[in-house]
């Protein structure tokens, strides 16, 4: 994860929630009273955010400290402890909210993530994500997929080129569209192209690109056009694949499988935050 970038965008998701000051907090707590608060587990899954806390709560007051008793990718179980964040507490009220909603939603897509692995249970076939995220989230969700076992797609229209149903209307053949991109972009850059039918598979192969994807077919049919595939390309199983159905997928040969579910289907994890002490007295 780029910290820097982690920075910029909890600056802006404080900014957001904090505007010009947190009146309540600021109003009842006027002077430098110290706390501690402790993250608390309220179900089972994959814990994700780490970072989050321990980068969070430094932006809003370095004397804060932080400890996270837990590891991105771990299970985590209810009633247990995840960290504690200890300092000034308007500064630690300020900052529970955002730090919170960014963890429960990174936790959820972990464990969202580990269930379909799980389901696949497949040596071969990786799931990864797609660019079905939450905007202004991507780098978040994209790494909570990672520490729930999955594999990231591309980040973005920029980091790799991707063909598909409409690119290929409007250029009018995977031909054309394969042999403009390869004129024009980088030997660093992978072409994927997406396809349907026998004749976009064998057009896609002879046009040269680097993964053909296979896009709303059933396991029988992908069964079927991976045949076709010539050994050293990329394949991919795209569209329509759910949790309910992704045992089916296990046995089609492909190279990944691509899921948006994960990062917009997901259900964020259960997790609280309670005080611990204040002003050096332990509260129950």
């Amino acid at each position: 994860m780029n910290i820097l970038k982690l920075r910029s965008l909890l600056e802006q998701f404080f900014i957001e929630d904090i505007g010009e000051q947190d009146i309540t907090s600021d109003l009842i707590f006027a002077d430098d009273t110290k706390g501690e608060i402790v993250f608390l587990s309220k179900d089972n899954g994959i814990f994700c955010g780490e970072e989050i806390i321990k980068t969070g709560f430094k932006l809003l007051n370095n004397d804060i400290e932080t400890k996270v008793f837990v590891k991105d990718g771990q299970n985590i179980e209810y009633g247990q402890k995840l960290a504690t964040a200890s300092g000034r507490i308007s500064d630690l009220l300020k900052g529970e909210r955002v730090v919170l909603n960014l963890i429960q939603r990174m936790s959820g897509i972990a464990t969202l993530t580990r269930e379909a692995v799980s389901t696949l249970d497949s040596g071969h076939t990786k799931i990864c994500d797609t660019r079905k995220t939450t905007p202004g989230l991507r780098m978040l969700e994209k790494y909570a997929v990672t520490k729930g076992g999955g594999y990231n797609h591309r980040f973005g229209l920029y980091d790799g080129i991707m063909i598909k149903d409409n690119h290929i209307s409007f250029a009018g053949s995977i031909s054309h569209a394969v042999e403009t991109v390869r004129a024009k972009a980088g030997h660093m850059v992978k072409v994927e192209v997406e396809v349907e039918t026998e004749a976009q598979v064998k057009e896609a192969v002879s046009a040269g690109a680097d993964v053909i994807m296979f896009d709303n077919r059933t396991p029988d049919e992908i069964k079927e056009l991976i045949k076709l595939v010539p050994a050293g390309f990329i394949t991919e199983a795209s569209g329509g694949i759910q949790l309910s159905n992704l045992a089916g997928y296990r046995d089609t040969g492909v190279d990944y499988i691509s899921l948006g579910a994960l990062t917009h289907s997901y259900k964020a994890l259960d997790i609280s935050v309670k005080v611990l002490w204040s002003k050096g007295e332990e509260l129950r």
